[in-house]
């Protein structure tokens, strides 16, 4: 399928209709985590699944509530269980959705080292037993790497941390269109860097996005 213009996926994963540039790039945890003492796992990415699926196979036999589509896709390709999936991929919306069913019991958020949200904080407020082990973290991939989108490019921006690392690495070009996954994420968008917002919070609506607005164009 070819593309109507160059659109921009900032990380290593591949998406139809969409080119890499990985301007991120995931350090996972070695270290040892004992998940006996938990009646449930939190998880927000799917990066967090992969990263203890390497530490600890056990995870499986726990019940699983997770974020999104993503990340329930990677805790169902693994062998988990989910037992609540967000119906908003906002982390504090998804604290206030499982806090009731989670109060009084012994939980594992298994977190990157970086959150933009106040989960663990509803979570606790709301009388949930929570721990948490940060078992990676999202750094900005070496810019040499990286060759500059060219003009009239389309850059989706799935994360503060896409934002970060892309800024890093490339001066922001007006003939650039930004396409944000959302609100938490837009709220790190540089103030005179204009942007559309993308209603649905997946890679794949962005995208859709993206082509939608390059057609209009023509």
């Amino acid at each position: 399928m070819s593309l109507v213009a160059d659109i921009f996926v900032l990380s290593e994963k591949k998406y139809q209709g969409a080119k890499n540039l990985p301007v991120i790039v995931f350090d996972y945890y070695d270290k040892e985590i004992s998940l006996d003492p938990y009646d449930a796992l939190i998880f927000t990415s799917k990066n967090g699944v992969k990263a203890l699926d390497a530490i600890n196979a056990c995870w499986k036999a726990k019940p699983v509530y997770s974020i999104g589509s993503g990340t329930s896709k990677a805790v169902r390709e693994l062998g988990g269980e989910i037992v609540y999936e967000a119906k908003s991929s906002y982390g504090d919306n998804f604290a206030e959705e499982i806090k009731s069913h989670l109060f009084g019991k012994r939980v594992l958020f298994l977190r990157p080292k970086v959150v933009t949200s106040s989960l663990n904080t509803i979570l606790e407020d709301a009388g949930v037993l929570l721990d948490e082990e940060v078992i990676y973290e999202t750094k900005c991939n070496d810019c040499k790497k990286l060759q500059r989108p060219p003009e009239g490019s389309y850059i989706i921006f799935s994360s503060p941390s896409t934002i970060e690392c892309f800024m890093n690495c490339f001066d922001w070009d007006e003939s650039y269109t930004a396409i944000v996954i959302g609100e938490k994420t837009a709220s790190f968008m540089p103030d005179d860097i204009p942007y559309v917002l993308s209603e649905k919070q997946t890679i794949p609506a962005c995208i859709a996005l993206a082509r939608e607005k390059a057609q209009s164009r023509k």
